[in-house]
């Protein structure tokens, strides 16, 4: 019995080391390429949103595919998100554990609390030349966020604000650059010593002057005292090695030694390596310092334009406070016009992600709407934890150059076959041209955007608001940080959040100028730090005379949710990324004071300051409205009173 008892101690160490082997073998890369088939870099750059003229100009090319010729459209965004655990912090001070998705990348834009980021557009979401940065502070990544410092700690050693993607470092396997190739030399020896190197193959695309090395003597009689190997150094120019220098001769060669060469030396480190070194290569342990107990409700934002290519990589850190869960997270665009299955996010048919893995999702962005996406891996029990978050595309409409025709616009749009509208064929197509609309009419506005292209401006808006409807069980997540399996059965929502906030923390404080700022919320997780668990702003600040564009998603898993404007009517313009419009080009959109939404649904909704008021007043300064649910259950948090799903209006 003692016998076999040692043996099994040693079979459960030895499974035990391999388990701990496996899982600290990290395979985590993060990809955003600066060019593509689709937007090829000599055409345009793609770290800009150029104006739109018309359809992209494609042509067959030597290779037997379509490819843009010029005028390319869009641009190529990236995001890096983690997948793992955190907390969230509820209005009657409840603390609430979360599967959740959390930022790894524009961390000072999404830590700003404003959904188009203090320092660019798109919160998290980036142009290749801000994501493919690396980190240059002068403190390294400490564990957790920003929220430790401030928006300051993730600050370059220049000032300026840090929204690369956390982890990426020059690749250190880099010998050369595209299609490099390696140099070559002979030696030649005179009395046992290396007199003179000719290089035989210069290479080229050499980042650094590569390491030199020369095989050992071959005078079988020597003694080590006697016998020493050459040295030499390497000098490159334009790429390539011009010239070796000997600084050691060695001795005891009767042969001439080989030379081999190293790749280009320390050329992919410091805090600036050269952009052939970004090749997604990753420091892990930056990744897990940052990401791990770093999850966000919702999740992080992702804003994009039509006709962008988006690379998203999901990284799983895996779940701290369930170490015993090996959960897979993947990414499920909802609803969203996804032409590949691949990436589609369903593991059935796609791929899931395993801890301590990355995995980089495509799409070609080809319609303007508000749509969500979420985890597709046990969906009622990922979504319930809150692994749900909101994308939106915009549309190509809010590139026309100001005074030129939105109608015009609308209409070179039906040449592109991606996302050409024929009503007599297509009875789904989402933007047919208006009704009534002429050649040159409806000219582009000189400021403010459009939520979907309508032709006719009737979409305009000022400021726009994400708002996630999403509402959870408090004992459910209790289990999920304990124990499993969780009593989907017995799910019952007691919270009511608004991007992760019941009242009145959707509301937050007010500024100087009077104006309120529903600043990110923050909460202290089981690793002692203060994190961004809920950074998106919740308040609705219009400017009085203006149009707030609201983005309402319904995130939940168990109920309906209803919201209701107290003084404001709501003009409903779109459902599930669709424009609100008939095949005959007539508008379908319409008033309302309120909506209600199931799990899965979207609304674009336009509050309208500009028209008076029912009484014939103008909306002035200071006043405030309601955004609520007049589901009066929906109304608490938890056991207490006068919170749940209600944020204030204010114009300002």
């Amino acid at each position: 019995m003692l016998i076999r008892s040692f043996r099994l101690f040693c079979l459960v160490t030895v499974l035990a080391s391999l388990v701990i082997v496996k899982a600290t073998a990290q395979s985590f890369r993060v990809q955003c390429p600066t060019s593509t088939i689709t937007h090829p870099s000599n055409l345009h750059d793609n770290n800009s949103e150029p104006a739109y003229t018309g359809p992209t100009a494609l042509a067959l090319n030597s290779s037997g595919y379509m490819a843009p010729t010029g005028n390319v459209n869009g641009a190529i965004k990236c995001q890096q998100i983690s997948g793992g655990d955190g907390y969230a912090t509820m209005a009657d001070g409840t603390q609430t554990y979360m599967f959740s998705f959390g930022p790894l990348s524009g961390l000072v834009n999404i830590a700003s609390g404003n959904p188009n980021g203090m320092y660019g557009a798109g919160a998290g979401t980036e142009f290749p030349n801000i994501f493919n940065t690396v980190y240059s502070g002068g403190a390294p990544l400490q564990p957790g966020d920003p929220a430790t410092t401030g928006l300051n700690a993730f600050v370059n050693a220049d000032s300026s604000p840090y929204n690369g993607a956390v982890g990426l470092i020059g690749d250190p396997d880099v010998l050369v650059a595209g299609s490099g190739t390696g140099a070559a030399a002979t030696a030649t020896v005179a009395g046992g010593l290396v007199t003179d190197v000719t290089v035989t193959n210069a290479g080229h695309g050499y980042l650094g002057a590569p390491s030199v090395t020369f095989s050992a003597p071959t005078d079988p009689t020597c003694t080590p005292a006697a016998c020493t190997t050459a040295l030499g150094v390497a000098h490159i120019a334009g790429g390539i090695v011009t010239d070796i220098d000997i600084t050691y001769t060695g001795s005891g060669y009767t042969t001439a030694p080989t030379i081999t060469f190293g790749p280009g030396a320390n050329a992919c480190s410091g805090p600036t390596p050269p952009p052939a070194c970004i090749t997604g290569h990753v420091d892990p342990r930056q990744i897990m310092d940052v990401g791990v107990m770093n999850g966000n409700i919702p999740a992080p934002l992702m804003a994009i334009d039509e006709d962008d290519e988006f690379f998203l990589t999901l990284t799983n850190v895996g779940m701290i406070m369930r170490p015993d869960l090996f959960e897979q997270h993947t990414v499920h665009f909802h609803g969203y016009p996804n032409a590949s299955s691949f990436y589609d996010g369903v593991p059935d048919a796609s791929v899931a992600i395993n801890i301590g893995a990355s995995f980089t999702y495509y799409y070609l962005a080809p319609d303007a709407g508000t749509y969500f996406w979420h985890c597709h891996i046990t969906p009622p029990e990922h979504l319930q934890m809150g692994m749900v978050g909101q994308i939106y595309v915009r549309p190509r409409q809010n590139r026309v150059t100001a005074g030129n025709s939105l109608y015009d616009a609308l209409v070179a749009q039906q040449v592109d076959l991606r996302t050409r509208c024929d009503s007599n064929s297509d009875i789904l197509c989402s933007n047919p041209l208006p009704n009534g609309g002429t050649a040159g009419s409806a000219p582009r506005a000189a400021s403010g955007n459009y939520a979907y292209n309508d032709g006719d401006g009737s979409t305009a808006y000022d400021v726009e608001y994400p708002l996630q409807i999403h509402g959870f069980d408090p004992d459910f997540h209790f289990v999920g940080m304990t124990f499993n399996p969780e009593g989907f059965a017995d799910m019952k929502d007691k919270y009511f959040l608004l991007n992760g906030r019941s009242y009145p923390d959707t509301v937050g404080t007010q500024d100087g100028s009077g104006n309120v700022v529903a600043g990110p919320m923050t909460t202290q997780s089981a690793d002692g730090v203060l994190h961004f668990s809920q950074p998106l702003t919740s308040v609705i600040n219009i400017p009085a005379g203006k149009k707030a564009l609201l983005r309402i998603s319904d995130l939940d898993v168990t109920e309906f949710q209803t919201l209701a404007s107290l003084g404001i009517p709501m003009r409903v313009i779109a459902l599930n990324a669709k424009l609100l419009r008939d095949q005959a080009g007539n508008n379908l959109y319409y008033n309302t004071n309120s909506i209600t939404l199931g799990g899965g649904e979207s609304l674009d909704v336009i509050l309208d300051t500009s028209q008076p008021k029912p009484d014939g007043t103008a909306y002035a300064k200071g006043e405030i409205y309601y955004l609520y649910t007049p589901n009066l259950d929906h109304l608490s948090n938890d056991a207490e009173n006068f919170g749940g799903l209600m944020t204030e209006i204010h114009i300002n």
